[in-house]
């Protein structure tokens, strides 16, 4: 029984020095690796796939009142519209002067941030009004009407409380990680 715990503890301990040994080999080896496989037009094709980078999203709440008045009555919608706004860094307007590389330094010039994306969330948008004249017919085109308006107004509320600027430093952020783990010791990033 004893020989038996000797040899599992001796077979344990070859095998840890074996994955000692393999994981130190790894790691010399991809880090005496050279990015100068990389180039510039090359880099740029592969940044590029990611496209439209979502870095931020926000999740706005807005009242909105919608009235369309006439001589003959008014009609109005009051909406409490839930709505989600996202922003991000169009990668595919990267130009080939844009992507910078030296050695194991790059620099890249990048697109300015922008709201890619405003949506109501229908389960939360509610109406919690709807009046019609007394001599007006029921528009069924208000309630649309007043959706389109709380979208415009979410992406300006948004664009007011700094989501593009959040989204510019967050697509730097891991754009940064992102070429780090490529192997670039020296990354910096600007905006246009």
């Amino acid at each position: 029984m004893l020989k038996n715990m000797a040899r599992t503890g001796l077979a344990l301990i070859v095998i840890f020095a074996l994955g000692l040994f393999f994981g130190l080999l790894t790691y010399r080896w991809y880090q005496g690796r050279s990015v100068s496989g990389f180039s510039g037009p090359a880099l740029l094709q592969k940044v590029q796939t990611l496209s439209q980078f979502v870095t931020v999203k926000y999740t706005l709440e807005k009242v909105v009142e919608y009235e369309d008045a006439k001589w003959y009555g008014d009609s109005r919608v009051l909406l409490v519209a839930h709505g989600v706004v996202k922003a991000g860094i169009d990668l595919s307007q990267l130009a080939p002067g844009d992507v910078q590389i030296s050695g194991k330094s790059i620099c890249m010039i990048l697109p300015r941030a922008r709201i890619t994306d405003v949506y109501l969330d229908d389960r939360q948008t509610q109406i919690v009004d709807h009046t019609t004249g007394v001599l007006r017919v029921f528009d069924k085109d208000l309630e649309q009407t007043a959706r389109r308006q709380a979208v415009d107004e979410l992406r300006l509320a948004a664009s007011q409380n700094g989501i593009m600027k959040d989204a510019a430093e967050k697509g730097q952020s891991e754009l940064k990680i992102l070429l780090y783990q490529l192997g670039f010791t020296n990354v910096s990033l600007q905006s246009k």
